[in-house]
């Protein structure tokens, strides 16, 4: 990872040893023109006072496209690290993580790096004037920046449910994915938006209870990534009319529901094919496709390369 570890020494605001880090976890993934990620959680001591904080990097060089990125940075305490993890530790698994005698305080470093590739499935084909956030999501914003992020309310939720969840390998991987997602929306959103924070267009959304069902929607398409369910279907499951539904889940997700579906899907397609080293046919009949080519067809439209090509990497 570039430069993950500098947020440390801004959010500590002191001078420290190198000795006093004791890491209790660390995390490194990368999938060919998707995203790197790297976790790193260290023990948290006493004298040390840590800020919340985040960054958003937007590195541009016009003659060297391949060194093109996003990456947000963020450092964050007040968690704590179970060295049993929730999944084996009776504590953890029964809700009774305050007295968990595994439990140490954290402080969590976390950095996630999309590429262009990754990014442009989301910029939208529109020959008028851009936005920033446009601009950035397509890499056309011709100079480099960064900056200083606020980790608000529903960020830090974000970030703690990756730090906590108890998923493991495919089902890992889906909510890894989905979170990085939610976080890159919150983050643009918050930086480059100009829209008021908690103002919605959709009137509904001020209820909180039908703002839950429209995240509820979100964890149950994450679970049907094998198995497609309907809008329909899905609108029935969270109690919330079909209309509702597509408007509220575009409007604070930033996508639609279809997309935000189908691209869950092929980056686990990526997954299953470059870490797992599963064959084209068991990641096609996986993912509920009737048929090789149409996999193919939609792998190659979001990745821009062929589901064959990602396994010769």
């Amino acid at each position: 990872m570039r430069t993950s570890s500098q947020i440390f020494d801004v959010a500590y605001q002191q001078a420290r040893l190198q000795s006093e880090l004791e890491v209790l976890q660390e995390i490194d993934r990368s999938i060919p023109g998707s995203v790197q990620y790297s976790i790193k959680r260290y023990r948290k001591l006493s004298q040390w006072n840590i800020d919340d904080m985040g960054s958003l990097v937007y590195h541009y060089e016009k003659n060297n496209a391949s060194k093109n990125y996003l990456e947000l940075k963020f450092c964050v305490s007040g968690n704590l690290y179970c060295r049993k993890k929730a999944v084996e530790c009776d504590f953890c698994k029964f809700n009774d993580s305050n007295t968990c005698i595994e439990k140490t305080d954290s402080i969590d470093v976390l950095s996630f790096i999309f590429s262009p590739v990754y990014l442009q499935q989301f910029a939208k084909a529109n020959k008028g004037a851009f936005s920033m956030t446009e601009k950035v999501v397509s890499f056309t914003h011709e100079q480099s920046f960064s900056k200083t992020l606020p980790v608000s309310g529903k960020t830090r939720m974000a970030i703690e449910a990756l730090l906590n969840h108890t998923y493991t390998d495919t089902l890992e991987n889906i909510f890894i994915n989905a979170q990085m997602q939610i976080l890159l929306l919150y983050s643009t959103d918050s930086m480059l938006s100009e829209k008021e924070n908690n103002v919605f267009d959709c009137k509904f959304l001020a209820n909180e209870a039908d703002r839950e069902k429209i995240i509820n929607a979100r964890e149950i398409l994450l679970q049907h990534i094998g198995e497609p369910i309907t809008i329909k279907a899905l609108s029935r499951k969270v109690a919330i009319n079909e209309c509702y539904l597509k408007k509220g889940f575009k409007e604070i997700f930033g996508t639609t529901i279809f997309d935000f579906y189908q691209g869950q899907r092929m980056e686990h397609a990526k997954y299953l094919l470059y870490e797992k080293g599963q064959s084209v046919t068991e990641v096609s009949l996986m993912l509920g496709y009737s048929s090789i080519s149409h996999f193919s067809t939609a792998f190659k439209k979001h990745t821009g390369i062929k589901p064959c090509e990602l396994l010769i990497r």
